[in-house]
């Protein structure tokens, strides 16, 4: 068992590529965790997505052994976390297993709305932070006007921020030595009930369910029984051990320590993430303080492209939960898709993750509706709903108000652009809370609907201020707001697939932009067919595919005119009962490149 004053719990936090992972890198090699050549660039980050698009999605860990200068070993538990708002959830859920945390802040572009977000995160947690500084080797670098920065904006005493460049490995072991020197070991006592705090969970094909742990107070054994407190349920221990960041078997965890154990749990779902584990036959008396379960701001629908493969999608949702616990989904049906599952994810980019791993890992073709958020109803009789699914909206006569989400934005931005930018927000019913200038950089502070965020907001915010603006934003209430939902109907028949929920006066100019968009895409039939956009019983849009038309004229050739207005007259009285009776039979393909579009 380490002793409690030579172990160190920490994260590492920054805004998106600031160089977290980069620093991750160059601190295992120095401590030996790994060999030159078993060495990669993010080498925490283990998934093929994380690797593509250089950001990290699951926070990681890894156990360092460092030999300070005073002589000493430490044991160092580090955790990488992701930077993106959508997984900030994953952030807390780190800091909860730590007492300190290295604030990272790129020494050219300085803090960013992520970076004041992560660090309000670790404060509120009651963590110690040590502000480093990284890109010092770059030739924008400003190291003296990002200190001064980061004490203006955060309010942190910066005088004696690390300076370091991971990339080059200049002034790691520094890093290591202040995390050491300035960070407070963890408490705990050995001898007391068993209380370990269940950070992560994940599905492994082999040992089955794999929780990532910090044990509190007590020890963790193999073949030890534990119970989670959550659930009552009892399991007996097979495996404890720690990453290096390969996987090492320890045999026991003790109080202070970070580390995994399997259990022959079958499902991620009896892992309820922030439960506390204890001993089953002598169990502690009360669990730890957990952190609040995340909750899913966007729902979306998604569909098989092949109805055959519904079986399939729902065995990958399934798994991507077990590795994912803040994706919930449900099933649901549509007349105009088939038989799919409502989902709900803390933000777009969760939602394209989670898109993209189903269409590489499971090699599934899916079709997404278009995102929207979750409004309270409440009705004329008093009755409350929850309205996940703009299909399910209740008759218009019945309802008495209509609360919408509501976000608190942080924008961080250059001068030159703020204008645009501000621009924006007014266009998407934004009110601004206040303006401060910081440095040469402005921050606005915006109360924005969700359900305008969600649309293309952050794209919209990036191409204004030339990728220059960061975004960081938290769930502020709801609000009543006068919405309606906007129909589409093909031949006078609803298609549930394309409602949606949007601000009155805009509804007019979303249901023309996407007629106008169906138009190209309904097949002609030979009648004509309207495709309208409709609030309720009133027409707000329309676009008509015109006939295809056979030639009945063709053979009569020469002759009196009468013969050929007859046919004409004929195939008329059949256009117009064929109208009635008619049936627009519209492909999948045409939905599918509708509801991708809808994207633009």
């Amino acid at each position: 068992m380490t002793d409690l004053s030579h172990i160190r719990n920490f994260s590492i936090i920054a805004h998106i590529d600031h160089g977290k992972s980069t620093l991750a890198d160059r601190m295992i090699q120095l401590c030996g965790g790994l060999t030159d050549r078993e060495m990669h660039e993010q080498v925490l980050d283990n998934m093929e997505l994380e690797r593509e698009r250089g950001i990290t999605i699951k926070a990681q860990t890894v156990r360092l052994e460092y030999k300070a200068r005073d002589g000493e070993t430490y044991h160092l538990n580090l955790m990488d976390t992701p930077g993106h708002v959508d997984f900030s959830y994953e952030v807390s859920r780190s800091l909860a297993a730590c007492e300190g945390a290295l604030l990272v802040v790129d020494a050219s572009q300085g803090v960013e709305a992520q970076t004041l977000a992560n660090a309000y995160l670790a404060i509120d947690a009651d963590l110690e932070l040590v502000p480093v500084l990284n890109k010092v080797d770059l030739p924008a670098a400003e190291p003296d006007r990002i200190r001064q920065q980061i004490e203006d904006v955060i309010g942190l005493d910066a005088s004696e921020a690390v300076m370091i460049s991971a990339k080059t490995g200049l002034g790691v072991d520094e890093v290591l030595e202040s995390i050491v020197t300035k960070m407070p070991p963890p408490e705990g006592d050995a001898d007391s009930d068993l209380q370990a705090l269940l950070v992560d969970s994940w599905y492994d094909p082999y040992l089955g369910v794999v929780a990532l742990m910090r044990v509190k107070h007590g020890t963790l054994k193999k073949g030890q029984k534990i119970r989670m407190m959550s659930t009552g349920i009892a399991y007996t221990i097979d495996r404890v051990g720690v990453f290096t960041p390969a996987r090492t078997e320890t045999g026991a965890l003790g109080p202070g320590e970070i580390g995994f154990i399997t259990a022959q749990i079958k499902t991620v779902a009896d892992c309820n993430v922030g439960d506390t584990i204890t001993d089953d036959r002598k169990p502690a008396a009360e669990p730890l303080p957990g952190f609040k379960p995340s909750v899913p701001v966007v729902f979306s629908s998604l569909f098989p492209a092949d109805t055959a493969e519904y079986e399939d999608l729902r065995e990958a949702l399934g798994r991507l939960h077990l590795n994912d616990a803040s994706f919930e989904f449900e099933a649901e049906s549509s007349a105009a898709l088939g038989m799919g599952f409502r989902c709900g994810f803390l933000g777009l980019l969760h939602m394209e993750i989670i898109q993209q791993r189903l269409e590489r890992e499971f090699d599934l073709e899916i079709i997404a509706t278009a995102p929207s958020v979750v409004y309270h109803i409440t009705l004329t009789d008093g009755e409350e709903l929850v309205l996940h699914n703009p299909s399910d909206y209740p008759d218009v006569t019945r309802i008495e108000t209509i609360h919408e989400p509501w976000i608190k934005a942080s924008i961080m931005v250059p001068d030159e652009y703020l204008g645009a930018v501000l621009q924006l927000c007014t266009e998407r019913r934004g009110e601004q809370i206040e303006l401060t200038y910081v440095g040469g950089r402005a921050m606005a502070v915006y109360w924005l609907p969700l359900n305008e965020v969600v649309f293309d907001f952050y794209d919209r915010l990036k191409s204004i201020s030339r990728g220059y603006a960061s975004f960081d934003y938290e769930l502020d209430g709801y609000r009543e707001g006068n919405l309606v939902k906007v129909d589409i109907l093909v031949n006078s028949e609803v298609v549930d697939a394309l409602s949606m929920v949007v601000h009155r006066d805009q509804a007019e100019g979303r249901g023309r932009h996407l007629c106008t968009r169906l138009k190209d895409l309904v097949p002609r039939q030979l009648f004509k067919v309207a495709l309208q956009a409709a609030i309720g019983g009133k027409v707000i849009a329309r676009e008509t595919v015109g006939a295809m038309r056979k030639d009945v004229t063709s053979k009569c050739y020469g002759g009196d005119i009468t013969r050929k207005r007859k046919l004409l007259e004929k195939q008329k009285k059949g256009k117009k009962k064929m109208r009635q009776y008619g049936n627009v039979e519209i492909p999948q393909s045409a939905f599918i490149q509708a509801l991708r579009m809808g994207d633009e």
